[in-house]
This record gives structure tokens, C-alpha cells and sequence, in this order.
């Protein structure tokens, strides 16, 4: 027989049992209940089930934009014959000149859409005019290329941008030998800018050739179009319009590639309009200023370095000029122009490229005082040497023979010769 007790322990076993079987089974009910999907809920196995990459964000139009730019430090007075000797153009020339930095630019550019290009240059070390404190901040471009046509053959350029009137005018100072450019075409255009529009047309294989030419080797102009026509205010750049009529200029140029390998680009260019001489260029209220006759015509031939290249232009044409007979300013005619033959040398990854440059010019300059009349021989003997693509050394042997006449010095000739040197640095 059996006690309760002992009747009792069979329950007692079967009980523990269950529970034990309960708690080992229930995480595993669990976790099957947790992959169960939802009633409602869809399974795929196939490919649209994997993980999608997060979508790249579109890049900005600030996302575009490249800086480049160029610092140029000189000094002129070694070796100097004449230190009374000054000039409009550089004036850290003569006595009390020392070292200078000529140039400190800073370029923003890029395509902000498809068709549309921005160009923006300050210039970190511009002198306002009759000051003697440097270094000031002024816009040198600030334009935009608006593309008429999928290739960007046809081209609207609006803002302040260079003036196609010359070569040299249109060459960047990065890319140009000598240290200043030629009297006679760039009285035209001082800054070689102005405010306006203008429309530049080329074909696609061309505007890749002038981008090949514009190296520190070659010493191109840049991509000013086969055919630029223009209209801008006149007054040359960073000055309001003086008068109700703005300026019209045409240039047509094409880079002829020889079998050789020789590039020769021959240019014909000319503007007209009306030039205001205002108060502030007046020397005293006894000379009188007011609207002239602006206009111009020049040619151009360029042989580009290879090695040997060759430069030359002349331009005539009417503007107002000084005349000391009666104390006036007067519509006068004016001609000029240079001539600069170079040699492009490379050893190894040095490269030295010597000049010689000679120019003349008579008359009217029409932005600096009184429109003054100037009359200029001078001649350039120098090298220019590039180590590195972000240095580059030039010295230069200037003879110089200039005479200037307004209303503060009605006969005032200088002669002078310097060795004047300019390091450049690119980056």
C-alpha cells in the first residue's frame, strides 16, 4: 500500500515536467512568433528586397567653381642711367621707386550650368590713380559667357570683360614677355576692359586650339572668337559712362596651323565712338573738357614660339589729345605700334624664352591727364626663364625716350635706361 504522500509524488514529477517543457520551449515560440510577419505585410525573395544605396546629392553650382591665380614682384632700378626717368605705366620707376607688387590675382571660374560660364578676377594690389598708398582691391572681370548653342560656338558674353582690340592687349600679363604692354594700342584701352556685351563666334576645333595656345610657352591670347562684335560704355573700365553713346568694336582673327607645325594668327580689329574727357582728368579749369571722337583701327600678326615666334601691330586713328599751341584739348590723329621677335628654348624642364621688342607711338593718350599727347621710342632686350609651372623669372633691359605734353609740363622729355626683373609666381 501506498501513503498519500507516495500517491502524491507522481503529480508532483508530472508537474515539474510540463513547466521544465514550457519554459525550454517558449523562446523558441517566441522568436518564431517575432519572424512572423505581420498579416497585412508583403515578402519578397527577389532583387528589389535588397538594401538601397542612399541617392548622391546633386552638386551645387559653388560645387563648379576652380581658383587659380598669379602673383608678379618686381623691381626696376638696376642699373638705371636717368633716375628722374618716371612713367604712368610702372611707379615704382625712378627715384624713391623700391620693390613692387605689380600684380596679385585671384581667378573664379566655371560652368554653373551647361551653357552659362562665370569669370570673376579682383586684382589684390591695384594703386588708384595720384595716390601713393598700394595694394587696394579692384575688379578687373566679372562676366558671364551665356552659350546660344549645344557645341558653345555662339557665345554672349555680358559684363566687364577685356575689349577685343589687340593681341597684346588681349593676352593675359601672366602669359606676356615684356613687363608692360605697348603704348600704342593699349592707350585705346587702358586695363584693356570696359562694360558690355559682346558676341564671339568660333568653330569647336578652333576654340580648342586657342585654349592650346594660351600656355606660359606659346604666350596666347585666349579664346576671343574667329569673329567678336561689341558694344560697351567707353570710359575704359572701373568709370561710370560720361555721355549718352557707347562704343561699337569689331575683330575677326583665325590661327592658321601650318605642316610644320607652325601657328600664324593674323587679326584685323577696330572701334568708334565717343570719349568723354571729364573734371577729375583736368590738370585746371582753363582747359576744357568734353565729348571726342574716339576710333581706331588696327592689324595684328602673330607667330607663336615655336621655337621661333614673331609679334607685331599698328593702329591709327582719332582721339583727343593735348595741344600745348592753345593750351586745348583738341581731335587729333594718332598712330603707332611694336614689333617683338622671340626664341623659345627648352632643356629638359627648363624653359628660357629671349626677346627683343621695339615700339613707337604719337599721340593722344586720352585717360591720363589732359589727354596728354605722348611721343615714344623704346626698346626691350630681355629673357624670360621658367623652372617650375609655378615660377617663372623675366629680366629685361629697357632703352627708353619718352616726351609728354599737358597742361602742368608742356615739353616734357625723359630718356632713361634700366635692367628692371619680375618674378611670377602661378598657382
Amino acid at each position: 500500500m501506498f501513503s498519500p504522500i507516495n500517491k502524491r509524488i507522481p503529480g508532483h514529477r508530472y508537474a515539474l515536467g510540463l513547466i521544465l517543457s514550457i519554459a525550454l520551449t517558449l523562446p523558441q515560440s517566441v522568436a518564431t512568433a517575432q519572424t512572423i510577419p505581420a498579416k497585412d505585410s508583403v515578402v519578397t525573395t527577389d532583387a528589389a528586397a535588397a538594401p538601397v544605396a542612399p541617392k548622391q546629392a546633386e552638386s551645387k553650382w559653388y560645387d563648379k567653381i576652380s581658383l587659380r591665380g598669379y602673383v608678379q614682384f618686381r623691381y626696376n632700378r638696376l642699373l638705371e642711367t636717368n633716375p628722374s626717368f618716371k612713367t604712368e605705366y610702372d611707379k615704382s620707376v625712378g627715384e624713391g621707386g623700391g620693390f613692387l607688387i605689380r600684380r596679385a590675382r585671384l581667378v573664379f571660374s566655371g560652368n554653373v550650368h551647361d551653357r552659362v560660364y562665370l569669370y570673376i578676377q579682383p586684382d589684390l594690389a591695384s594703386t588708384p590713380s595720384g595716390s601713393s598708398s598700394l595694394h587696394f582691391v579692384q575688379l578687373r572681370d566679372a562676366y558671364f559667357d551665356l552659350s546660344l548653342d549645344k557645341e558653345k560656338e555662339f557665345r554672349l558674353r555680358v559684363g566687364q570683360s577685356k575689349i577685343p582690340y589687340g593681341f597684346e592687349n588681349l593676352q593675359s600679363s601672366q602669359n606676356r614677355l615684356t613687363q608692360d604692354r605697348n603704348d600704342a594700342l593699349n592707350s585705346a584701352l587702358p586695363n584693356e576692359r570696359d562694360l558690355g556685351v559682346m558676341f564671339y563666334w568660333a568653330p569647336a576645333h578652333i576654340r580648342k586650339r586657342f585654349s592650346e595656345l594660351a600656355n606660359s610657352r606659346l604666350k596666347g591670347s585666349g579664346d576671343y572668337g574667329v569673329f567678336g562684335l561689341g558694344i560697351y560704355n567707353g570710359q575704359t573700365a572701373n568709370r561710370a559712362e560720361a555721355n549718352n553713346s557707347q562704343h561699337v568694336v569689331a575683330r575677326v582673327t583665325y590661327p592658321f596651323a601650318l605642316k610644320n607645325g607652325q601657328i600664324i594668327e593674323p587679326s584685323l580689329q577696330a572701334y568708334t565712338g565717343t570719349y568723354t574727357v571729364t573734371a577729375d582728368q583736368l590738370s585746371s579749369t582753363a582747359i576744357k573738357g568734353g565729348d571726342f571722337k574716339d576710333q581706331r583701327v588696327a592689324a595684328s600678326l602673330v607667330m607663336y614660339p615655336q621655337p621661333f615666334g614673331f609679334q607685331a601691330e599698328y593702329n591709327v586713328g582719332e582721339g583727343p589729345e593735348f595741344d600745348p599751341a592753345t593750351n586745348t584739348i583738341q581731335t587729333k590723329d594718332l598712330h603707332g605700334g611694336y614689333a617683338q621677335a622671340m626664341y623659345l628654348v627648352s632643356i629638359g624642364k627648363h624653359h628660357l624664352v629671349p626677346f627683343v621688342k621695339a615700339q613707337f607711338y604719337e599721340g593722344g593718350k586720352k585717360t591720363e591727364t589732359d589727354a596728354r599727347f605722348s611721343k615714344v621710342y623704346e626698346t626691350e632686350i630681355g629673357v624670360e626663364w621658367q623652372p617650375l609651372p609655378n615660377f617663372e623669372l623675366a629680366t629685361q633691359y629697357t632703352i627708353s625716350d619718352r616726351t609728354n605734353r599737358d597742361g602742368k609740363a608742356l615739353n616734357n622729355r625723359q630718356n632713361g635706361q634700366m635692367l628692371r626683373i619680375q618674378a611670377q609666381f602661378n598657382f
